[in-house]
This record gives C-alpha cells, structure tokens and sequence, in this order.
C-alpha cells in the first residue's frame, strides 16, 4: 500500500464524500448497542447455551454487525462441514489472507470459527474481550517459544472439533496483494491431520473496484478504520471459500505456498 493511502482515505472519509453525517452517526451508536448486547449475551446467557447454541449467536450476532456498518456479506464456494471428532470429519483449518478487523466477523457470520491472532488484539477494548469469551487463541509473537504453546492448543481445538483460523501473513494488507505465507501456523493442521481451507476475502465498493478503506493497515488506527467504514454507503466483502488441501504427510512450506497460490490466483 502506498505511504500516502491512509491518509488520503482519511481526508476522504471526513469530506462530503459517501455517506452523511448523520448516517455515520447512527451507524456508530448502532454498532455500540450491538457490542453491549453482545457482551451481556456473553456474560449471561453463553454460560448455560449449549456450543452449538453459541456458534449459532456467534453467526448471527456477526452478521448483524456488518449489517449495521453498512457490509454486504458475499459468500462463494463449498463451505466446510464443522470439524468433529471420532472420525465423523476430518479436522479442519481455515487459511486466509488478512485485510481487515472485519475478516473475524465476515467469516464468522458464514461459519463460526475460533481464531488465532496477536496478543496485542486481547488489550482492545470491547474488541479484544469479546474475542477472549468466544475463543480467540492469543499468541506472543515476541517470544518464539509461545508458538509451540500455540501450536498444541490449536491441535486439540481442532481434534475436538473446532474450526481454527489463521492468518499466515502475520499482518494485513490493503487486500491488493497477498504476503509469503509462514508455514509455521499450518504446523497443528499436520499433526491433527486436518484438512486445509483457503479462504480469500476482498472487500469491493459499488463499483467493483478495491475498498481499501476497509483494510487495517499502515498507521492506521482501529477508529480511523472504523471512521472509513461509515463513511461508504456500502461494502461488499467477498468469501470464497477454495479447494481443500489435504495436511497428512504434507511439507508445511509447501502447504502454506499451495494455500497461497490459491488465495492470490482467485484474488487476482
């Protein structure tokens, strides 16, 4: 992304460009009563809903918020069956490319997943708790040995049935490239054995063309993406989700270019 994009999507976003003052104002309040109903979902009811029941709010309460932000959710591909154990299916890994905080919620309302992500991600407000409560496995990527700690939590997440989702990357972009994938997170998915889902995401304005005022990146902070979010009448974010690779036996290098190959060949 160029040095100067931030800054220019910013000054656009505070122009008279898109949508009106009182409808990114609106949208705000909106999406703060949305937080609170779902952290007092989380505190009061999550304790006696059954799993199945929790990734079913999980799925609509994240549909609802791109809903209220203005996002249409596209959803393209095969989507994969819950992973479960005792051989029923086999375990599951989502890959994808990174963009934005909103790729937690666009793929969560099609398929609720737990979600690996940085440490850093626990300490946002509101965000970072409600992500804790409904799975997210935090990693230091600071300290080396935290990924093997990691890498067990998500084998047994994944042995256990969840779907874990990673973002190989280790950072976002403005969606106009895909970065060299680390292999190292598609490690637990070789030794669960587990099957290996590409997802590629796009987020698109009316026109077809590339909405980097969705992406997370740069210097931009979490309000100025949030700013620029309101601030379009309407977001397209596109799913697809692409041909599975098998992980049994596989060289996790290689796996990690194959997902990447797929991911960057549909994006492109």
């Amino acid at each position: 992304m160029r040095a100067d994009t931030p800054h220019i999507s910013i000054m656009a976003a505070m122009s008279g460009e898109g949508t009106s003052v009182v409808t990114r104002g609106w949208r705000l309040v909106r999406l703060a009563l949305h937080m609170l109903q779902g952290m007092l979902t989380i505190a009061l009811l999550f304790p006696i809903y059954t799993p199945a029941r929790r990734r079913i709010a999980v799925k609509r309460w994240s549909h609802s918020l791109l809903g209220m932000l203005g996002v249409k959710l596209h959803a393209h591909g095969e989507i994969p069956r819950k992973g479960a154990p005792r051989g029923h299916a086999s375990p599951a890994m989502l890959v994808a490319n990174h963009v934005s905080w909103l790729d937690i919620y666009a793929i969560n309302a099609v398929l609720p997943v737990r979600f690996v992500a940085k440490s850093e991600i626990r300490k946002w407000p509101v965000i970072g708790w409600l992500s804790a409560k409904t799975g997210t496995l935090f990693i230091e990527r600071a300290r080396r040995r935290d990924t093997v700690r990691i890498s067990g939590e998500i084998v047994t997440a994944m042995q256990r049935g969840d779907v874990v989702t990673v973002f190989p990357e280790g950072t976002t972009t403005d969606g106009s490239k895909v970065l060299r994938f680390h292999g190292s997170l598609l490690q637990p998915a070789l030794q669960a054995e587990a099957h290996v889902h590409p997802v590629a995401l796009r987020y698109e304005r009316s026109d077809g063309s590339l909405c980097v005022e969705a992406a997370y990146d740069g210097d931009k902070s979490l309000w100025d993406t949030l700013r620029l979010i309101v601030a379009r009448p309407v977001i397209h974010v596109h799913v697809w989700f692409l041909q599975p690779l098998p992980a049994a036996g596989a060289d996790r290098r290689k796996l990690a270019a194959a997902a990447h190959q797929l991911i960057a060949d549909r994006l492109r």
